[in-house]
């Protein structure tokens, strides 16, 4: 059955949220609620750790497209979090 709900959970999104709060953490983006850039290396770290874990526990019941999804997230935050620990 379809829903009309435009706030319908999907995988996109929960990845989506992920990486922008890492993306924060980065300094990439401002806290919301500060308006601020925060650097938070610590964090940045395990956001991406639980994307990886994500990857893992999800792997053989992605989409080809989620899959490509969360790998292209995974690699660019990856390359951020090393230009950041330079």
């Amino acid at each position: 059955m379809q829903s009309n709900n435009p706030m319908e959970p999907n995988f996109s999104t929960l990845v989506l949220s992920i990486a922008s709060t890492t993306a924060m953490s980065l300094g990439l983006a401002p806290n919301p609620v500060t308006n601020k850039i925060e650097k938070d290396l610590n964090m940045a770290q395990y956001n991406i750790d639980l994307l990886l874990m994500l990857k893992d526990k999800t792997k053989s019941n992605l989409s080809p497209d989620e899959k490509d999804f969360l790998d292209r997230v995974l690699s660019d935050l990856q390359m951020r979090f090393v230009d950041n620990k330079k």
